[in-house]
């Protein structure tokens, strides 16, 4: 069985939270200075550990296990959300250096390789999940060519170019190469935290349904306009998003969350009437059933809101994911490792965030594991997770990825 060196692995997440740290978390934006050399950091790892390592056309790092006749594909991803946590995608993508270490030095795991991967800007700076859609062939070039980053506004291919990557090519994946993908993340969210269990074995990855929703009213003089002859988009939002949250718990499951996570009114001036507003509207859930309720309750919504004026009301799909289960074979084998490590203290759940598991998922059997965050705290530079659950993931991950590959045919 692979032994996982606890030590080396936690110096390397500290190693690569130094890329880019901000108070106890890291702050490493997709194509940054610090997110390039933190790629080129790991593409050095991966050496070290005996593999080919290439970076691809849009950054991805992967590690490759020439000698091996089975191989696995395990990762995550390596940038963080703005001001976010040390171990968001990062636990994932040492887990796969570690593992790949770890299977080297076992003789009994002759034959069997571990192929690690870090993938590019999961977190949508430009494109969400672009480094594993891109391995899989699944971002349209004219996607590419027109993305833009959210925050500044740089186009997508002149990031690339200043990174140094435009020129290399793109990866693409063979599924013939691989016997299935493994991802570790921590959950994020605080159910193992609150029912005090170390493991997650993850049934499904939500999906997720983003629309934009514009109000086109009248902008005007907020001092010499009448109350009575306003159209003001900002108000016309604002009341949307009241009558969405007040409607969509009639329709929601147990796990469905919303989110109206931006907003924006035209032009933004305080003695100004606004002409227009946007807002984007978000919903999860792992029933496509209920996400299909939420969509149809949105555009009722809206067409009301068009029909009572005085503003004009339009939705538009920005993006929509479906939920992706992972695959019940690898989840068993997962589950059968942490109850030898950990009796007692594992436990199946759906994953509320969206991960590249689901985009490879869609090419390859998929399974996911997780470790806690502390107070379910995600995103912020807080987030955080006890050294000993850490190591303890990383030995069930081994475990499983052990014998998922003496057991797939």
């Amino acid at each position: 069985m692979p032994s996982i060196d606890g030590g080396r692995l936690l110096g390397d997440l500290e190693r690569l939270r130094e890329f880019g740290r901000y108070k106890t978390g890291v702050h490493r934006p997709t194509y940054s200075p610090v997110d390039v050399e933190s790629r080129r950091w790991l593409a050095e790892k991966f050496r070290e550990a005996g593999l080919e390592s290439v970076i691809d056309g849009v950054g991805n790092v992967i590690g490759r296990n020439p000698g091996a006749e089975r191989r696995l594909l395990v990762g995550s991803h390596s940038e963080t959300q703005p001001y976010g946590g040390w171990l968001d995608g990062a636990l994932g993508v040492v887990y796969g250096l570690e593992l790949a270490r770890a299977f080297a030095a076992d003789p009994d795991c002759a034959g069997l390789g571990i192929e690690p991967a870090a993938w590019a800007d999961e977190e949508g700076h430009y494109l969400p999940y672009l480094g594993s859609r891109s391995f899989t062939d699944a971002v349209p070039e004219e996607e590419i060519a027109a993305a833009k980053g959210r925050d500044d506004g740089v186009p997508l291919c002149d990031a690339l170019a200043h990174a140094g990557f435009a020129e290399l090519p793109r990866e693409r994946l063979d599924p013939s190469r691989y016997v299935g993908y493994l991802e570790a993340h921590i959950e994020q969210g605080d159910t193992l935290d609150e029912a005090r269990r170390r493991l997650g074995v993850v049934e499904t990855i939500v999906g997720i349904d983003n629309y934009a929703v514009r109000l086109i009213g009248e902008q005007n003089h907020a001092g010499t306009t009448r109350m009575a002859r306003r159209k003001d988009a900002g108000v016309a939002m604002v009341r949307l998003a009241s009558a969405i949250h007040d409607r969509f718990p009639g329709l929601a499951g147990r796990r469905t969350v919303w989110t109206i996570g931006r907003m924006q009114i035209v032009p933004n001036a305080p003695s100004v009437i606004p002409g227009e507003a946007w807002m984007q509207v978000q919903f999860r859930d792992t029933d496509p059933a209920i996400l299909a309720r939420l969509e149809r309750a949105l555009y009722e919504l809206a067409a009301a809101c068009d029909r009572a004026g005085p503003c004009r009301c339009e939705v538009a799909v920005m993006s929509q994911s479906p939920p992706a289960p992972m695959d019940a074979g690898f989840q068993a084998i997962i589950e059968k490792a942490a109850e030898r490590h950990a009796p007692g203290a594992h436990m199946r759940l759906p994953s509320a965030a969206g991960h590249d598991a689901a985009i490879l998922s869609k090419k390859l059997r998929a399974a996911m594991l997780f470790v806690p965050s502390i107070g379910g705290i995600s995103h912020h530079w807080s987030e955080d997770t006890k050294t000993e659950d850490i190591v303890l993931g990383a030995e069930v991950f081994a475990a499983a990825a052990c014998e998922i590959l003496r057991a797939t045919q």
